[in-house]
């Protein structure tokens, strides 16, 4: 049986249960804050980020809402709220500023080995979604964090940025599109890897095949984190004075497990997707960018169309998706059994208001699972209007878990549960996700340590100097941060 140390009097033993973004960025953070903390990292699959960390399992989107239009919603009137877009544009700015200071403080060795300057597009047709593009660039193109973007509805201007949205296109179309240069494609997996080797380097723990069955608290406040390793099948018993489940799908039934009271009321709804992916040469080579249109009449933010660069391991591809579907795993690599096993008597109420309210996404999903392989292709032409079927394969993407909330309201986002004497802490919910971990990081810390966090404020100010600012509110501020990050990271 393997069994953590006892903690000294200074220190803390700290147990992150899941090998992905957040846990890594989470440790990174402890780690800084706190040398003498040991920190204990178990992941139930056999290499760490292969869930929705990883990087053929997300967009690899550095979120920053500079084309993504479900965060720009349209108000009756016609004007458009940009509230939300600069709210997770100030977001990514934190995470570029702690990928910065590690990258300074030589964490992590080459930037470029997890993200690559790839401009970020908007583009959409006919009249209306035209309007509507432009109304949205009057309203964000001042703002200090979207200086920069350019709008067009000439076909060759909008060919000179991406030709694959023009060749092949009928002439006369109503289009439009922004473009802005300063985007970036982000692979989350290889971050995670990085951040992770800087941890154990340190002093940290990380355990592979470590399957978590049982989460119980002691009278005292401590953890006790029990399971068996998925091939010995030796059983593992960690104590945590601190306990993170950064475990994705998985969050939601290990919290329930561990009677977190915290969770009570909430539940999980799985959605699932596809991908298509080219790596042929002469398609890849004509488009360098991330292209987000407008989603589908009740579809889920996450699918929001988009032709995508990606860099892989040093090789480019493309990307078109996602294609939404539908099962009851919570992970990829999951169970049948895992969303029926997390329904109780607690959220079984707030679930069923849940499909109540959204039959229109029930019906989108429906539809999208039951669509055949031609009529799932021929969405890509919207896109790609030369697009051949032979060119592309398609790949399963990670599987995403969405928030339902105890009221009963479907959440598309990330939700912080923290227990009220701070010693645990977990993160349901799905995108913008990855690329906002540090922010979603600073509020575990924020939450779980208050008697910690004020005497920590030196050292967070060196590693995410303008936490706690707002970036839009000093342009002066924003293009000096902007500029001091893009030249430490070595993109545009």
């Amino acid at each position: 049986m393997d069994s953590s140390t006892s903690a000294l009097p200074t220190e803390k033993n700290v147990v992150l249960v899941g090998g992905g973004i957040m846990s890594a960025t989470l440790g990174t953070f402890l780690q800084q804050l706190e040398p003498t903390w040991h920190i204990t990292l178990l992941e139930r699959l056999d290499g760490l980020a292969e869930e929705s960390s990883g990087p053929w399992n997300n967009a690899g989107t550095g979120h920053s809402a500079l084309c993504e239009l479900n965060y720009t919603p349209q108000k009756a009137d016609g004007t458009v709220e940009i509230s939300k877009a600069v709210a997770v544009n100030e977001q990514f700015q934190l995470s570029r500023q702690l990928w910065s200071y590690l990258v300074e403080s030589g964490a992590i060795p080459e930037p470029a080995a997890f993200i690559r300057t790839t401009p970020h597009m908007s583009f959409v047709w006919g009249d209306a979604n035209v309007a509507f593009l432009k109304a949205r660039y009057e309203a964000i193109k001042d703002h200090p964090l979207f200086a920069g973007m350019q709008y067009s509805e000439d076909p060759e201007v909008i060919k000179a940025w991406a030709p694959l949205l023009i060749n092949g296109r009928k002439p006369g179309e109503k289009l439009a599109a922004t473009f802005h240069e300063a985007g970036t494609d982000v692979d989350f997996g290889t971050l995670t890897k990085l951040l992770t080797e800087n941890l154990v380097a340190q002093g940290a723990t990380v355990r592979l095949g470590a399957d978590v069955k049982r989460i119980q608290q002691t009278n005292d406040g401590t953890w006790h984190v029990m399971g068996k390793d998925r091939h010995t099948k030796e059983k593992f018993h960690y104590t945590a004075d601190f306990l993170f489940v950064g475990a994705g799908g998985r969050a939601l039934p290990l919290l329930q497990k561990a009677n977190v009271e915290e969770i009570r009321g909430f539940g999980g709804f799985p959605v699932s997707g596809e991908f298509l992916r080219t790596s042929k040469p002469e398609l890849v080579d004509q488009h360098l960018a991330k292209v987000y249109g407008q989603a589908a009449v009740g579809a889920p933010p996450m699918s929001v169309p988009h032709l995508d660069t990606r860099v892989i391991d040093g090789r480019r591809h493309l990307l078109f998706g996602p294609y939404a579907g539908w099962t009851p795993k919570f992970l990829k690599k999951g169970s049948f059994l895992d969303f029926f096993g997390s329904i109780n008597g607690g959220n079984l109420g707030p679930m069923l208001k849940v499909a109540r309210h959204n039959i229109p996404l029930t019906k989108y999903l429906v539809t999208e699972v039951f669509k055949s392989k031609s009529k799932k292709f021929s969405s890509i032409h919207e896109y790609f209007p030369a697009a051949q079927a032979g060119d592309w394969e398609k790949i399963t993407a990670g599987q995403r878990v969405q928030v339902i909330r105890p009221d009963g309201t479907l959440q598309f986002g990330t939700e912080v549960i923290t227990g009220r004497k701070g010693t645990v802490a977990g993160l349901l919910g799905a995108s913008p996700g990855a690329s906002t971990a540090t922010p979603i990081m600073l509020e575990v810390l924020h939450k779980c340590f208050p008697a910690e966090f004020a005497g920590w404020a030196p050292k967070l100010a060196e590693l995410v100097p303008t936490y706690g600012t707002k970036l839009g509110d000093n342009p002066a501020l924003a293009v000096e941060t902007l500029t001091r990050t893009a030249k430490v990271l070595q993109i545009n």
